[in-house]
């Protein structure tokens, strides 16, 4: 049983604090905070050991790319400046991550070693090697459970393919609130947009049917769904088979929500593909975080964007300044550009 108490002071700062009897402790909430959840695709942030059960051969130093120890501290530290703009996200979500030895890495050789942030990691069959993982701050998120999301290719999608595992967390948040993490990482474009979308209609099934058990446990359930799904608010995949649409036109009995369509509406995106801004990172939430009667609501959708963080390319204008383009080493940030939603708690 929980207890509230609600304190207000000179109608200045409000806060709540919940006491947990079972536990023994209390948690204090300050209501004039927002609590951001984020996720980015760091672009291939590799160690730079060979591995030999993986094609990371490019990323050591004598491979092709020339991967050594300078480049990939500067790599930590350039990813670290965009994190620290993005005010250090209570939660993470990252994809194109290695292992869990660079994750590590990336908290404790920068800024984010301030913040306390643990992992949520899994290795997946990926060829290339590359993961998607959560971090979090513990002071302000608790980890229940987690687990990964093996997809399943048959040969008539194509025969021996893998990618990337969806990770699955299930944590409390301040103390109070439960809510389900789905941190995702679709199969590239590669080949084409129509060839290759069977992929990630594929992948965007086995999403659905986890997101529908969790629904089937609990209608108001806060889910949160992040990733670089290689496709767009409007695509297949995303509108139609996971069911996630956009308000006003979002239908009032559909469970999952896109916060990022109307920037994608907006012709906003997160990748340029020559010249073009695809919208390819997303972050879906359960409808009832959009409820005005629910205590806690999802707010300012963001594409995050600083001039900084682009090069102007003569042909296409501004793109994300990445670490590489090709073999040619460019040492910027990623090739992507980070989302981030903000969760408001009301008294």
């Amino acid at each position: 049983m929980n207890r509230i108490l609600v304190f207000l002071f000179s109608g200045l700062f409000i806060c709540l604090i919940f006491s947990d009897c079972k536990n023994n402790k209390a948690v204090q909430i300050d209501l004039d905070k927002t609590y951001r959840i984020g996720f980015y695709n760091v672009e291939n942030l590799f160690d730079t050991l060979d591995n030999p059960d993986k094609f990371d051969d490019d990323f050591t130093p004598t491979g092709k790319l020339e991967w050594n120890t300078d480049r990939y501290i500067k790599k930590l530290h350039a990813l670290d400046k965009v994190v620290a703009g993005m005010d250090y996200p209570t939660l993470l979500g990252l994809c194109e991550v290695e292992n869990e030895a660079v994750l590590k890495d990336f908290i404790l050789k920068t800024g984010l070693s301030k913040h306390d942030y643990g992992i949520v990691h899994y290795e997946s069959p990926d060829k290339r090697g590359i993961d998607c993982a959560l971090l979090y701050q513990k002071k302000f998120f608790k980890v229940l459970t987690s687990n990964k999301i093996r997809i399943d290719f048959s040969k008539e999608i194509e025969e021996n393919y893998t990618s990337r595992d969806i990770v699955y967390i299930k944590g409390l948040f301040l103390n109070t609130f439960t809510f389900h993490v789905f941190v995702n990482h679709w199969p590239s474009r590669r080949g084409g947009l129509k060839n290759s979308e069977p992929k990630r209609l594929h992948v965007a099934k086995y999403l659905k049917k986890a997101t529908d058990k969790i629904f089937v446990e609990d209608p108001n359930a806060n889910i949160v769904i992040i990733g670089d799904m290689n496709d767009e608010p409007a695509n297949n995949s995303i509108l139609n088979t996971l069911g996630a649409g956009a308000l006003p036109d979002h239908p009032a009995t559909a469970r999952l929500y896109n916060c990022m369509a109307k920037l994608d509406q907006q012709n906003k995106g997160t990748y340029n593909y020559r010249g073009n801004w695809n919208l390819l990172d997303n972050i879906i939430s359960s409808s009832n975080l959009l409820d005005p009667k629910s205590r806690i609501n999802v707010m300012k959708p963001t594409i995050f964007r600083e001039s900084w963080m682009m090069y102007k390319n003569p042909k296409y204008g501004e793109t994300p300044n990445r670490t590489y383009g090709g073999p040619n080493y460019y040492g910027g940030y990623s090739d992507h550009l980070p989302v981030y939603i903000d969760l408001r708690i009301k008294p």
